[in-house]
Order: structure tokens, then C-alpha cells, then sequence
């Protein structure tokens, strides 16, 4: 009879056993949910309660989604890549010449990134705004962020010259601009989103938030 019981509690512990390891198995990541054509307003500015928000906004979808952007992937294709014109207004932009951009107007087959602070409502922050800050970029080379009018580009956000670079932005504004990278790779990109109260002067932030995007060669 020992023997039985032996062998009994040996299958008792195996079971046991399994039991834990399957309880404290470490759960599947979902794979990243990947965006290369379409629209998306990748600073997403929302506040409520007190507190600044900043997500995604997926347009590509409908109805459209916000997202964590740390579930997303942007991905910029290789015929994002251009020739970067002549003149030293230019040379923040690229490397040998060649840069890859997601543009300012809505094109076939790319992103059209902008941002958007429309659900920020009237007389909560001061002056109406808030302000963008590119914190932190890492990466194969450069990124930017800016507008061109009449041939002029005009650099909002530039990793080559140093950060933070801060951007202010009227609330119920819906824009967008030009994100350059000067070379083929896996960039990610930090914002921070700050603004000051009017009723108290206090600052609030959303925190930093980090987007990764995925430039083909």
C-alpha cells in the first residue's frame, strides 16, 4: 500500500507543479498593429479632469480608433524617399541628398501625419494651448518635423540641433506638416505634451510618450 500512496502523492505534486508554472506562465505580447498609408493624427491631444492625454488617433480604420502609441508601428515606405532640394534652407533634411518624407498633403500609398487638438475644450488652459515637446529621438539619423510655403521649408521640431524642441499649438487646431528622416532604419520618437491651467497657473503634463517608426530602404 506504500508503495500506491508513493506514487499517488508523486502524481499529486507533478499536477501541482504544472499548476503554478501555468499560473505564472508570462502571457503572448500582441504583435504591433502596423499603419503605412492613410490618415492618422499621431499627436492626439485630449484633456479631461484635470489631465492632459496624448494618443494616437487611427483614421485609417472607421470609425477611427485611438491608440496607445506604444502599440503602433508607422511605417514609411521606400517611396517616401526623395531628393532633397538644393539651398542651405534644406540642410536639416537627409543625408547625401536623400531623405525619406511622409508629406504635408494627403498622397497615395503614405501616411498623412499630423496632429490634433481639437478635444482640448475653450478656457481650461492658458492662453488656449498647449505646448509640444520633442523630447528625445533615436535612430539611424536625423528626424524633423516641418511646413513648406512657397518653396520655404520652416523646421518645427529638428533631432540635428539639439532637444528639447517645444511647439506651441492652439487648441481645435487639426494640422499637418512634413516628417522627414534622413536615412533608412527604426527611429523612435519621444513628445511630451505640457500646458498650464487658467484657473490655478498650474503646469500639467500627459508624460512622455514614444512612437516608433520603421523607414524602408
Amino acid at each position: 500500500m506504500s508503495g500506491v500512496r508513493t506514487r499517488s502523492r508523486f502524481l499529486t505534486g507533478l499536477a501541482l507543479t504544472a499548476a503554478l508554472l501555468a499560473g505564472t506562465a508570462t502571457p503572448a505580447v500582441a504583435a504591433p498593429i502596423v499603419l503605412s498609408s492613410g490618415h492618422v493624427d499621431v499627436i492626439d491631444v485630449d484633456y479631461a479632469g484635470g489631465a492632459l492625454t496624448v494618443n494616437l488617433l487611427d483614421d485609417t480604420v472607421s470609425p477611427s480608433v485611438e491608440r496607445n502609441p506604444a502599440d503602433v508601428v508607422l511605417r514609411v515606405p521606400n517611396t517616401a524617399k526623395l531628393t532633397v532640394p538644393g539651398g542651405s534652407a534644406w540642410s536639416f533634411l537627409g543625408t547625401g541628398g536623400q531623405a525619406w518624407v511622409l508629406p504635408q498633403g494627403n498622397t497615395a500609398g503614405l501616411l498623412w501625419a499630423g496632429w490634433n487638438t481639437t478635444e482640448v475644450p475653450s478656457g481650461v488652459l492658458q492662453n488656449n494651448r498647449v505646448t509640444v515637446k520633442l523630447t528625445n529621438v533615436t535612430g539611424p539619423a536625423g528626424f524633423s518635423v516641418y511646413t513648406v510655403s512657397g518653396g520655404t521649408p520652416t523646421v518645427l521640431f529638428d533631432s540635428g540641433n539639439g532637444l528639447p524642441d517645444s511647439l506651441n499649438v492652439n487648441r481645435n487646431t487639426h494640422a499637418h506638416a512634413n516628417w522627414g528622416f534622413d536615412a533608412a532604419g527604426t527611429y523612435t520618437v519621444t513628445f511630451e505634451v505640457t500646458a498650464k491651467l487658467a484657473s490655478t497657473g498650474a503646469t500639467i503634463s500627459s508624460g512622455a510618450k514614444t512612437w516608433t517608426f520603421e523607414v524602408l530602404l
